[in-house]
């Protein structure tokens, strides 16, 4: 016996958001960061470093191998805040703000989360927190050096020092010829066929859009209209047209995106809020 077909707008839901079931993009950037040799290998000299010196007066608390622990941590935790941050705020606010408030907004969020980390490894360890009157002068202080290091790591490494993490290449690639196989750029249902467009051309396949999304694999994106579906890193600009809007993307035609699937595009950084 089949079961009962799901409600109309439980499958909508589930459409629509069914490529974010693959890790958050800030997530494997992250993990790409701290999976690198080198940067675990400058994360641990610059720990040893400071191990060894003793900054701070940690030199009079603690003994060698648990002050560099101590220091290992908290430099690990803070460059993952600040990874975090980057990879969250950049995709979000790049169509809305100048490079430089930009990376200002991203040093100001980086500089709140690892101050919010040292206060908690300072309490978890030395069982200290800064009293209020002590608090202007400490967080100034954190956020200005999170400030210059996110211009320092931009200047040197693109946005904000972060590394552009590909995705797996999409299933629904397998599809294509192989000289039409690149990155995914949309999905557009065109009667019973699914026009798939990729950065290297386009292709029509039998298939349901709500199969095809099942396809894109780790590719972040979202169904904008019913019969669209847009990869994020394809969309140049996204314009209003009334209670709708349109997306000009990389490659091809532009994208209609319809009234209920405004606030998604929103949620993506898209459009101001």
């Amino acid at each position: 016996m089949r079961p009962p077909p799901l409600p109309l707008g439980f499958r909508k839901t589930r459409e629509n958001f069914v490529t974010n079931l693959a890790p958050h993009p800030a997530l494997r950037e992250m993990r790409t960061h701290l999976g690198n040799p080198a940067t675990l290998a400058a994360l641990g000299g610059i720990a040893a470093i400071l191990g060894l010196v003793g900054p701070f007066d940690t030199d009079e608390l603690l003994r060698l191998l648990p002050r560099t622990v101590y220091w290992l941590v908290l430099v690990v935790a803070t460059y993952s805040v600040g990874v975090l941050s980057a990879a969250l705020l950049w995709p979000r606010l790049r169509h809305h703000l100048p490079r430089w408030p930009l990376l200002g907004v991203i040093g100001l969020f980086t500089g709140i989360g690892v101050m919010l980390v040292v206060i908690a490894m300072n309490a978890a360890t030395f069982g200290h927190v800064p009293e209020m009157g002590e608090m202007p002068e400490f967080a100034g202080t954190i956020i200005a050096i999170a400030l210059i290091v996110t211009v320092v790591l931009d200047l040197v490494g693109g946005p904000a020092g972060r590394q552009e993490v590909a995705p797996a290449p999409a299933p629904i690639l397998e599809r294509l010829p192989l000289h039409k196989r690149g990155p995914l750029v949309a999905l557009s249902v065109e009667d019973h066929y699914v026009r798939i467009r990729t950065a290297k051309g386009e292709e029509m396949v039998l298939l349901r859009l709500s199969d095809a999304i099942r396809e894109v694999g780790e590719t972040p994106g979202l169904r904008v209209h019913r019969s669209h579906w847009i990869a994020l890193d394809q969309v140049r600009t996204a314009a209003r047209e009334g209670d709708r809007a349109r997306l000009t993307m990389r490659h091809g035609d532009d994208i209609p995106v319809s009234r209920a699937n405004l606030p998604a595009i929103r949620e993506a950084g898209l459009l101001p809020r």
